[in-house]
């Protein structure tokens, strides 16, 4: 940015915008957006926010499509269900998300703040929409928080307030249900207060921090609690695409006078209108740069498009650009860093499916029984205790064998002959491993098991055999 500029407007750095000189809260009051980027940031968070809600009630083979259920350790995810023993896979898509987000925020900043951030959808298309039509637009609102407490602000209060808590209600119960299923909480619903108190009380917690958030901590979410805007210090850099102010065409400020031949008098394209900063959610001057506060909502580019298009004058004052592209007027470009991040998430999704495609449906264990020894049974056989564990992963359900390697041996469960895993269950049995000490040699060492699901051999496992 210019050095004039720089000298004219470097105060803006030394507070926020939403703090006042006494330091203080001072709420924004944001002039209603409109826009062709105001009616595309409407329809995806329309889509968005069908499937958000929609997809508890989406199920595959009688099972949720996702669950995280960290209270019984059951995750089921895009219909695949996952095992502690799968968090290696886990945690994989999480290193691939985060390698996805610093890539998308080094190319495009923070797009992803502006346009798919649950916080920006919720308050700016469900919320603030309710705020608008029910107390007016920023000046009525205004007006309506300045005036005595009546009839007509207690009722416009009361019912902003209560169906914002009826959203917020909404929400959580729909975030619940990604935790426990929705069938879980159809069922806690039904059974009332007495029988799940915990649960009650949890939603209701928050049910009213939803409520607080989205009612009256708002933007001081993305400013002072998410810690996505602070990245963005690291990870963007000159050719990072965000929402910028062209001060080269821009500046010099001045306001609009009729036909007057602005470049003929040394003056750029903006009219110090403000109609950028009236619509910004978080209360910036988009004009003097990047800055934490942007979420990169683009209303700002609707208002300046709008003025434009009034006094017959370019659009795109503010844009989607880099500052390189700006400054240089250079184009975008790949460069390295876009590269190499690339690679390694393309390295990482292709292990990942990798992980997915060679997954088997079963786990198996097999561990000798701690705290057994051998136990003759007669002048020629010896036995071994063994616990056998399986995890099913699949909907289907298996019956189990399991065979010893050598050849006189013999594998007898206790209770029942074979060993049956529901689907999506595990199921653990015992047995004994019976060898004849007359054909082999028992010395404490390995043996080795082959383990059968429905007659085919799964797995082969080794485990513990004490002996003579």
């Amino acid at each position: 940015m210019s050095e004039e500029i720089h000298d004219q407007e470097n105060t803006f750095r030394d507070s926020i915008a939403t703090i006042d000189e006494s330091g203080g809260r001072k709420w924004i009051f944001a002039k209603k957006p409109a826009g062709k980027y105001y009616r595309y940031r409407t329809l995806v968070s329309i889509l968005l926010l069908a499937v958000f809600f929609i997809t508890p009630f989406i199920k595959l083979n009688g099972e949720p499509f996702l669950v995280l259920n960290f209270f019984d350790r059951k995750f089921i995810i895009f219909g695949i269900f996952f095992w502690p023993q799968d968090s290696y896979i886990l945690f994989l898509m999480m290193i691939s998300f985060m390698v996805f987000i610093i890539l998308f925020t080094v190319i495009y900043g923070r797009l992803f703040c502006g346009w798919a951030c649950p916080q920006t959808i919720f308050l700016e298309m469900l919320f603030r929409k309710i705020e608008y039509w029910i107390e007016g637009d920023f000046k009525e609102q205004i007006k309506l928080k300045k005036q005595k407490w009546n009839l007509e602000k207690i009722w416009k209060k009361g019912l902003k307030n209560l169906i914002f808590i009826a959203i917020s209600w909404v929400i959580i119960n729909t975030l619940i249900s990604y935790f426990v299923g929705i069938d879980k909480l159809k069922e806690m619903i039904s059974a009332g207060v007495d029988e799940y108190k915990t649960g009650f009380l949890v939603m209701m917690f928050l049910t009213i921090v939803f409520f607080i958030v989205f009612s009256w901590f708002r933007e001081q979410v993305c400013i002072f609690v998410c810690p996505y805007g602070r990245l963005q210090g690291v990870l963007l850099d000159k050719k990072s695409i965000v929402v910028s102010y062209d001060y080269k065409r821009g500046e010099t400020r001045s306001p609009f006078k009729n036909n007057e031949n602005r470049q003929e008098a040394g003056k750029g394209n903006c009219i110090n209108c403000y109609q950028c900063v009236m619509v910004c959610p978080t209360g910036i001057d988009i004009r003097n740069g990047t800055q934490l506060e942007c979420v990169n909502c683009t209303a700002c580019i609707d208002a300046c498009d709008e003025v434009m298009q009034n006094h017959n004058m370019p659009k795109r004052l503010i844009r989607y650009a880099s500052e390189e592209n700006i400054a240089e007027g250079k184009p975008f470009r790949i460069s390295w860093r876009i590269a190499a991040y690339s690679t390694v998430l393309l390295l990482l999704i292709s292990l990942l499916f990798t992980l997915l495609l060679t997954r088997k449906p079963l786990y198996a264990t097999i561990l000798h029984t701690q705290g057994q020894l051998y136990q003759v049974i007669d002048d020629s056989t010896v036995s071994n205790l063994y616990n056998i564990k399986i995890i099913n992963k699949s909907n289907k359900e298996y019956t189990i064998d399991v065979l010893a390697e050598n050849q006189s041996a013999k594998v007898s469960f206790i209770g029942n002959k074979q060993l049956v895993v529901k689907p999506y269950s595990s199921s653990e049995s015992i047995f004994f491993l019976y060898l004849n000490k007359n054909k082999e040699k028992l010395k404490s060492g390995e043996v080795e098991f082959s383990i059968f699901a429905n007659g085919k051999m799964i797995k082969k496992k080794k485990a513990t055999f004490i002996g003579l």
